[in-house]
């Protein structure tokens, strides 16, 4: 398993089939501040990590960690390649989004990217909302235009169609997008939070955290709010039996206090 921190420069790759600590590899050079304030400044808010499928350029496929975009210090990703057995092949490969981003940052002020996959033939991004602008928005790229980009070989691409969803609140405070994942029939499953802030810089109280699907065609098939109060901010997931096997990791937005990774089962909606 992978998981990739707001506030670090480095990926964690963790054995679920044991219980040994995870091993680091590095995506940034640089250390970050250790005060929290100006750590928060400097970091590079890597808020997505998107598991791309082969191409020429990559050809067993590769991780992309995605900055948020809502400073310009967190317009920046990494590349990771894989290599033919699936595992990390040399440094990571900085790339800079502000082209990427320069569009959508044109329509929405408070631009805060959440999450990344590929489905069927899109490059997706999960606009987040907040209190004050409580909008969540599915913006997707043509795929094989975004692997063109990260070759080098054409500019970065219009996106090709922006949409809202709704995805209801917990106690009055919208629930916004912190992460999605790819289904394999072109649906995607995410996990989304309602934190009370007015802002995409500024953290604030979280009152819970909710998974939803969303089908091939685009409905919203259903959100299911978490019994567990906290913050959830990375999914993954296979299917199984008839249900969709999740892992979610949290962010308690405190450094000295892990994160958690939790599991659920949610039967099917698409069935």
């Amino acid at each position: 398993m992978f998981v990739v921190a707001d506030d670090e420069h480095t990926l964690a790759l963790f054995d679920l089939a044991g219980e040994r600590p995870g091993r680091l590899h590095r995506l940034f050079d640089g250390e970050l501040p250790d005060k929290p304030k100006a750590r928060k400044a400097a970091k590079p808010d890597l808020e997505a990590l998107a598991h791309l499928p082969p191409w020429p350029g990559c050809p067993y496929g590769a991780l992309l960690a995605v900055g948020s975009g809502s400073r310009p210090q967190r317009q920046r990703a990494a590349l990771l390649a894989f290599d033919e057995p699936g595992e990390l092949q040399g440094a990571a490969r900085e790339i800079d989004l502000s082209p990427l981003y320069a569009p959508l940052q044109a329509r929405h002020e408070q631009l805060n990217i959440e999450g990344a996959f590929v489905t069927a033939g899109r490059f997706c991004l999960l606009q987040r909302g907040n209190q004050a602008s409580p909008v969540n928005l599915l913006i997707s790229h043509d795929w094989p235009a975004i692997q063109a980009w990260l070759d080098g070989t054409a500019p970065a691409p219009q996106p090709v169609s922006s949409t809202p969803l709704d995805l209801g609140d917990i106690d009055g405070v919208p629930l916004c997008f912190t992460d999605g994942a790819a289904l394999p029939d072109g649906g995607w499953v995410f996990c989304a939070a309602a934190e009370a802030t007015e802002d995409s810089y500024l953290d604030g109280p979280c009152r819970g955290s909710a998974v939803g699907v969303v089908a091939a065609d685009g409905r919203l098939l259903g959100v299911w709010p978490l019994s567990l109060r906290c913050k959830a901010e990375g999914i993954a997931m296979t299917v199984a039996n008839g249900a969709l096997q999740l892992l979610l990791v949290t962010d308690p937005d405190d450094r000295d206090a892990p994160a958690l990774l939790l599991s659920a089962s949610l039967p099917d909606p698409r069935a």
